[in-house]
């Protein structure tokens, strides 16, 4: 006789990883970082295997030590003249070490910060010497100094190009970029520029520059830096912001018009939205009626409670630069977008629109609303393996539509 039986679906993906919605993410997002080589599923899985829910101190070492594993297989490939395996591990290695970097907010101090992102940028550093990607490190004149880049070209031949100007987010490692368009970019014949503005990366964690809201005056000598170029088509530059970059590019976009085509990853309008939608309303209510006082002693008094509280306001406020709570909520709502700097974008844009978007629900639809130029709103779908912020685990797929909508608004 036959037996029947009705097995258990398999619900990995949309139960999770995690109950941690923060551990959960960045398991999503590592394992889809994987079709571009920033990780190997494999090396992944097997560092999540033994860390428990909630354990922060683990999470951090677990990071850190495969980090550091993977660092020492580049380093002996390098030495033995295996460049292929040398640059494929450098970059990994840059990877899980960035996540190490965020993880250092979990624990009780800071000192691990600055010497774990050493070890992220030398290890990027490390596939940018070993890659055979064609490759040059640039410094962008800003105000009086400079910002680090690296201009990535196709090919060796210095023809004039199409190029893509990458902006990161509030927390991305430069090697993330790589995954969520620089390789595909490179792929499909565009120049690449990689850079860490204000409050991201080296100008963060070893300078002590914040934040700005007015990307304007970041991009506009960036794109200044690259018109000086031979091998850059000015009228055919495109910009991406991935996260909170999608603020950072509308904001300057507003104002700087040199830019043939962006892409918003999603698109953003309101970055305080994704702070105050976790306040308790008695707290909101005391900052909208301007109570600093009040309002600083009652989220003393919640942190106290709430250690892994505590860890995200740490974490998210550091960039802003601000002393109190009070302050740096002030701070965080200078990020908005007005009315009327969006109907001043006139540029082309596309709008990454995912299914389940975490921290700004909506705001891709309200920027495409808002703006006068030409939009195209793409949406993704957990049916599709591409639901959740930036897409974490169909960058493939964000990469067909992305492109395929430049070469469009950009043809070679």
């Amino acid at each position: 006789m036959t037996e029947f039986f009705s097995p258990r679906p398999h619900r990995a993906f949309s139960k999770g990883f995690y109950k941690s919605d923060d551990f959960d993410y960045e398991v999503r997002g590592l394992l889809g970082a994987a079709s571009h080589g920033n990780t190997d599923a494999g090396e992944v899985l097997a560092t999540i295997d033994g860390v428990a829910e909630g354990d922060h101190e683990h999470w951090f070492q677990a990071w850190h030590d495969t980090g550091s594993r993977v660092r020492a297989l580049a380093d002996d490939a390098a030495k033995a003249g295996d460049s292929v395996s040398a640059s494929a591990a450098y970059l990994r290695a840059s990877t899980y070490f960035g996540v190490a970097v965020n993880a250092v907010s979990g624990l009780e101090s800071d000192d691990l910060l600055v010497p774990t992102f050493r070890l992220q940028r030398s290890s990027w550093e490390g596939f940018v010497d070993t890659t055979d990607r064609v490759v040059e490190r640039v410094e962008i004149p800003y105000e009086g100094d400079t910002m680090p880049g690296w201009f990535f070209r196709p090919s060796p031949e210095s023809a004039t190009r199409r190029t893509l100007v990458m902006v990161n987010g509030s927390d991305g490692a430069t090697s993330g970029l790589w995954n969520t368009g620089a390789a595909g970019a490179l792929a499909r014949g565009y120049n690449v520029l990689i850079f860490d503005g204000p409050g991201q990366q080296s100008l963060l964690f070893e300078r002590g520059i914040g934040f700005r809201p007015d990307w304007e005056a970041v991009l506009t000598p960036v794109v200044d830096f690259l018109l000086q170029r031979a091998d850059v088509d000015g009228d055919r530059l495109a910009l991406y912001g991935i996260s909170q970059g999608g603020y950072w590019i509308a904001r300057a976009l507003a104002y700087e018009h040199r830019f043939a085509a962006a892409i918003a990853d999603p698109g953003v309008v309101d970055v305080a939205a994704s702070w105050n939608k976790n306040l308790p309303s008695s707290l909101l209510k005391l900052f909208r009626e301007g109570k600093k006082d009040a309002f600083d002693r009652d989220m003393a008094l919640g942190m106290k409670f709430s250690r892994a509280t505590a860890r995200t306001w740490k974490f998210r406020a550091r960039p802003y630069a601000k002393d109190s709570y009070f302050d740096t909520l002030t701070e965080v709502h200078r990020y908005t977008l007005t009315d009327d700097e969006a109907t001043r974008i006139t540029t082309p844009l596309f709008l990454a629109d995912p299914e389940d978007e975490q921290f700004w629900p909506g705001q891709s639809e309200e920027l495409a609303a808002g703006v006068s130029g030409p939009t195209e709103l793409s949406r993704f779908t957990a049916a599709e393996g591409a639901n959740f912020h930036c897409q974490p685990m169909a960058r493939q797929l964000t990469d067909a539509r992305m492109f395929g909508w430049l070469g469009t608004v950009l043809p070679r």
